[in-house]
């Protein structure tokens, strides 16, 4: 763990991650209490356990079966380091079996909403009530095809769910408590408040982890890290490079060196803009490379999907690399690598150290690198980059647009890329967005985008013919990005964005609307 970042928080949560799809939600509402916390695999060492200080320890869920004769353990340490622990789903059950209880197979396995029933005193749960009249009934989420049978000794059964006879227990002497349904999602209507509880009264946490705190220690341990060295950052005007562009602005001012590679597959008017907020109104230092030219030579030709982003990230890294060796007196390369992009490099959310997938961000950069390395949001998830953002002065607008791909235009061109299916793709795309919010509609979608189909469909304007090219209009409704299911804009809407393109953008006979959900399809089509 960074130690400036241990400096201003002397409360932290440690998270031991047992494989749960809902392992970072855990983090995200321990941190949107107040409370720093980080996720580490179910098998981290005893040693750095004890040595990590947590005020409190959640075992997470998990998709495999403590009753499998290859299921995972509860480290021993987590019970040495005297403080109260918090096991959800399979850390329940983990945690009823390591102090000599009994879980069985339920033979009717309960995915989704339950009701549970308080039955008994407790921290985590007096005078709780989803009910309108006060009834000590929960509305939870549960995921489960085990419950615990029979208690250890020592822990006492504080409520119950018509599948699960012991849905949460208790060992109210040693502050271990097991709640079978996940308090993490947002189906648990309570699951906040109770986490809350665990938090704040089992843990005697404080809320220390705020905006400003960071945004202070942020810029304390730049200052510590650079000194009067000079930084250079790719900006790419998206929120995570904004963001670090922000705060190592604020930190060394003149020091900072942006560089804005512009690909020839930005949305429209995107460069333009990034240099008006940066350069003209922020007054950050930033080199633009307009390397248009470059990018669509390299991509001539070539309809791969996956060849096309290895084109576009080794081009960019050339670009990127000759500019830098311009700025000789540079030392250090920021990043805007965030927690997320951590933890799924490092596997720590499969719980075994398997890898998801790699980012360029995190060990995709080369050995014989000679400049030194400073990622200031390594801790952050996502939420609070945002929150970042909007305390350094960035416009909401920019701080809440929807995700972007890192290839640009290039992976929202199906097949071949030019110059001109980029053209007619970013004027159609912006008559898509704008009028998204206009109608007020941006910002209840995930993600809304454009995809250009190289085809072409016969069509007609006015008294003649017309034969032009097919796009489709693309807009998701998501929590996670995980899964997805088509938004389900207005049909007047979407026939006044096609009326829309087809008026505007004369190289285009024809305008469809995606209905696909993820799964089986993915929100971008490459």
């Amino acid at each position: 763990m960074n130690e400036a970042v241990a400096d201003i928080h002397h409360y932290k949560l440690l998270i031991l991650d047992f494989g749960s799809q809902y392992t970072q939600l855990i983090a995200r509402r321990a941190r949107e209490i107040g409370v720093y916390c980080e996720i580490h695999p179910c098998d981290m060492p005893d040693q750095q356990i004890l040595e990590f200080g947590a005020a409190g320890i959640i075992l997470s869920g998990g998709p495999e079966s403590t009753i499998d004769e290859c299921a995972l353990p509860i480290p021993a340490a987590v019970f040495e380091a005297s403080v109260p622990v918090l096991g959800i789903c399979y850390g329940m059950q983990a945690m009823a079996l390591h102090f000599g209880g009994e879980v069985v197979n339920s033979g009717h396995s309960e995915f989704g909403y339950a009701k549970i029933q308080v039955t008994a005193d407790s921290e985590l749960l007096n005078h709780l009530s989803d009910r309108a009249d006060g009834t000590p009934e929960l509305d939870v989420w549960m995921s489960h095809g085990d419950h615990v049978a029979k208690l250890p000794a020592g822990f006492e059964c504080v409520a119950s769910s018509g599948n699960a006879p012991i849905a949460v227990m208790a060992d109210k002497n040693r502050n271990y408590y097991g709640i079978q349904f996940h308090p993490e999602v947002t189906h648990t209507t309570s699951g906040k408040e109770i986490l809350q509880r665990f938090i704040s009264q089992l843990c005697r946490c404080e809320c220390e982890w705020t905006s400003d705190n960071i945004i202070d220690d942020a810029i304390t341990r730049i200052r510590q890290q650079v000194g009067d060295e000079e930084v250079i950052l790719a900006l790419s005007g998206g929120v995570d490079s904004s963001v670090v562009a922000l705060l190592l602005h604020r930190a060394i001012g003149d020091q900072l060196n942006c560089v804005f590679v512009d690909n020839g597959l930005l949305r429209l008017h995107e460069g333009d803009q990034v240099m008006k907020m940066f350069a003209e109104n922020l007054g950050v230092k930033v080199i633009r490379v307009d390397a248009e030219k470059r990018f669509l030579q390299a991509l001539d030709g070539e309809a791969d999907p996956e060849a096309k982003r290895k084109i576009i990230g080794n081009v960019f890294i050339d670009v990127f690399e000759e500019e830098a060796a311009k700025l000789t007196s540079a030392r250090w390369l920021a990043q805007g690598t965030i927690y997320p992009d951590v933890i799924e490099s490092a596997g720590a959310s499969t719980g075994k150290a398997h890898l998801i997938k790699s980012h360029h961000n995190v060990g995709g950069l080369p050995e014989d690198m000679s400049l030194k390395l400073i990622e200031p949001l390594r801790e952050l998830f996502k939420d609070e980059v945002r929150r970042l953002g909007l305390e350094l002065g960035l416009p909401a607008k920019m701080i809440n647009r929807h995700p972007f791909p890192g290839p640009g235009l290039g992976v929202r061109i199906l097949g071949p890329v030019c110059r001109e299916y980029a053209d007619i793709l970013r004027r159609a795309d912006a008559i898509f967005i704008d009028a998204l919010y206009q109608h007020g509609l941006y910002e209840q979608v995930s993600q809304a985008f454009t995809v250009f189909l190289p085809v072409k469909s016969v069509g007609v304007t006015g008294d003649g013919r017309r034969y032009g090219y097919v796009l489709s209009l693309r807009a998701v409704e998501t929590i996670d990005f995980m899964t997805a299911r088509a938004a389900h804009l207005p049909y007047d809407f979407l026939d006044e964005v096609c009326r829309s393109i087809l008026n505007e953008v004369s190289e285009v006979a024809r305008v469809s609307y995606d209905i696909s959900s993820k799964p089986p399809a993915t929100i971008e089509w490459e």
